[in-house]
């Protein structure tokens, strides 16, 4: 089970840290992405990183201004939003990948969270 948390309304240029907690113990096991979907729009790949935490992948619409990280003993995995823009504005959800591979496709991931909203006022 992944929770997130962090959303909230915040200004353009403003930072935000969204925070997904795991419940479970093979949380090392998995691949975790973002992800978020804007109205009306698909859900899209935001950021991902691998398993041990070495390797993270960034869509590039956020490269530079987002970063992704875990932590494997708290079972937490972060994304902090710098530099936010109004296009940033969705809900952002947290997934789990069981693979040492790191993946984009929605359909790659086996576990959600329930989605927290990031509103960038301009």
């Amino acid at each position: 089970q992944l929770q997130a948390s962090g959303g909230g309304l915040v200004q353009a240029g403003a930072s935000r840290r969204l925070s997904c907690l795991a419940s479970g113990r093979a949380f090392n096991s998995y691949t975790m992405g973002w992800f978020r979907q804007a109205p009306g729009k698909v859900r899209d790949f935001v950021a991902a990183i691998s398993w041990g935490g070495g390797h993270t992948v960034y869509a590039d619409s956020v490269k530079g201004r987002f970063t992704v990280s875990r932590d494997n003993a708290k079972n937490t995995v972060s994304l902090q939003m710098n530099s936010l823009k109004v296009e940033d504005t969705a809900v952002y959800y947290c997934a789990a990948d069981l693979t040492y591979y790191i993946r984009r496709g929605t359909e790659e991931y086996q576990y959600w969270g329930q989605g927290t909203l990031v509103t960038v006022s301009s």
